[in-house]
């Protein structure tokens, strides 16, 4: 191309100069938030909280639950080479993976219970990444500085000073973060050995990989990605509204008292404005860094902590307090309304969770109550189905498994129930028995191959429904199953 020639602008650019138009860009640079510290009974309530869940975190699994000589005595571990769940007296084997998934259930429910009464009250005080958020910012606060003192520390150039608070600043975070990962593995293996072998070397090379990946997803979303975590990344903001309504009590700027609002001096008269001052002290607590006189927004994560610093902020000015409020939107409508407020939280929502999360643990309960000490599974042989013996009797084959869930060894005794003249035998073993006698471990569970003789009959279908019942050393039934025996037409 020669080089006075002109350059061809694409399509889209001689569009855009035609129309005087730019066309918005889909990206935009992460501002950073410096939340600024604040005193008030939802800060405190926030520190106790914080500590309250950092203590159960970290000191859980270092609590003893003797459970005899032969199991873990770990309160709280999830033993994946057994497979086997230990939550202190209780013990869930895999096939009982329902009580997890009836945990889960609660949970989720017992949440949105709590949205529909509260708003996001689990975000805000509760959930990990704000409890973590929280003690992140605390060490950081406590290295750099409030507020201003971390804006102007960024805004200088690289200095000894600026170097050695943020080295010290990030190690610390390292150092939780570590505290973290590994507290996160105790949950998985005994807590004294695994952190005896993690500081030795002798841990596994899974251990150290599942450690150091917990250390960096804390470290990174604690640290750095922070409130870009809830508005991102969780799918909660997405779709909470629809657990609350208009009754549901949520962090809210009152505006009918509020507007106009400006600036105010003192001596200043208080006539035909309202309460705010547009002093930003909402706006300068906030994790998230949203302005809530904006109204909800999806950032908001309830925290409440700029009701404590427009509380402290009323005072010096001697208006009332909570000019923003944990309240509904009903009752802001009836105090702008000069009505009384009223609380109401027995609604139809809020029954259908009360009464889900009822019924879910009520059947849990039952079923913790009537759960049996063996279990017992019967698998039918397919190939053959059936054989015949030398002297005519009809052979059908089992595999029986026996689960013994107690910690004693137990003796139990085998018999079929609904068919006559069967006898039972197991292969290597001699004769043939009405009573098979079957040795099961404590909390183990045993295989035998169980062989099951009958003479042939005559006329009649080709299948018979006949149970298998186990029995304890005095003769109870602990447990049954029912089963079919087959034979040639």
């Amino acid at each position: 191309m020669p080089p006075d020639a002109p350059i061809q602008a694409s399509p889209v650019a001689r569009d855009e100069a035609v129309l005087g138009v730019f066309a918005p860009s889909l990206y935009a640079d992460h501002v950073k938030v410096y939340p600024r510290a604040v005193r008030g009974p939802f800060r405190m309530v926030k520190w106790a909280v914080l500590v309250l869940c950092l203590a159960v975190y970290y000191l859980l699994p270092w609590l003893r639950w003797n459970r005899g000589p032969d199991s873990p005595n770990q309160a709280l571990l999830l033993d994946m080479s057994a497979p086997r769940a230990y939550l202190f007296n209780l013990e869930i084997w895999p096939q009982e993976i329902y009580y997890i998934t009836g945990l889960l259930i609660l949970g989720a429910v017992a949440l949105f219970l709590a949205t529909a009464l509260y708003g996001r009250v689990w975000c805000g005080y509760t959930c990990p990444q704000t409890v973590w958020t929280d003690l992140f910012m605390a060490v950081e606060r406590w290295i750099e500085g409030d507020r201003n003192a971390r804006i102007r520390l960024d805004a200088q150039p690289l200095s000894v000073n600026k170097l050695l608070r943020k080295t010290a600043k990030h190690s610390l975070w390292l150092l939780v973060s570590a505290a973290t990962g590994g507290a996160w593995i105790m949950y998985f293996q005994d807590a004294p050995t695994v952190t005896r072998e993690i500081f030795t070397g002798a841990a596994s090379l899974a251990t150290y990989f599942f450690f150091g990946l917990f250390t960096l997803t804390t470290y990174v979303l604690a640290g750095w990605a922070r409130e870009q975590v809830c508005t991102y990344m969780c799918p909660w903001p997405r779709f909470q509204a629809a657990m609350q309504d208009e009754h549901s009590l949520i962090v809210s700027y009152q505006g009918w008292r509020g507007e106009t609002r400006g600036k105010h001096k003192a001596g200043d008269s208080w006539d035909g404005r309202g309460d705010c001052i547009d002093c930003q002290a909402c706006v300068h607590v906030c994790p998230t860094g949203i302005d809530i006189r904006n109204g909800p927004q999806l950032e908001c994560i309830g925290c409440a902590l700029c009701i404590d610093a427009c509380d402290d902020m009323m005072r010096k000015v001697e208006r009332p307090e909570r000019l923003i409020d944990f309240v509904s939107l009903e009752n802001m409508q009836r105090r702008a309304e000069g009505k009384p407020t009223i609380l109401k939280l027995v609604r139809l929502r809020t029954a259908l969770y009360a009464a889900l999360l009822v019924l879910v643990g009520a059947v849990m309960v039952v079923t913790l109550a009537i759960r049996k000490d063996f279990v017992m599974a019967v698998q039918q042989d397919r190939a053959p189905l059936h054989v015949t013996l030398s002297d005519g009797s009809i052979r059908n084959g089992y595999s029986v498994r026996v689960t013994n869930r107690t910690h004693d060894p137990a003796e139990l005794q085998l018999v079929v129930e609904g068919l006559a003249g069967a006898q039972m035998f197991q292969a290597g073993a001699p004769g043939r028995h009405g009573v098979l006698r079957l040795s099961v471990h404590s909390d183990a569970s045993a295989d035998h191959h169980v062989f099951v003789a009958k003479p042939r009959r005559r006329s009649g279908t080709d299948l018979q429904q006949f149970d298998f019942v186990l029995r304890d050393g005095a003769g109870r039934e602990v447990a049954r199953i029912r089963t079919q025996f087959a034979e040639p037409q």
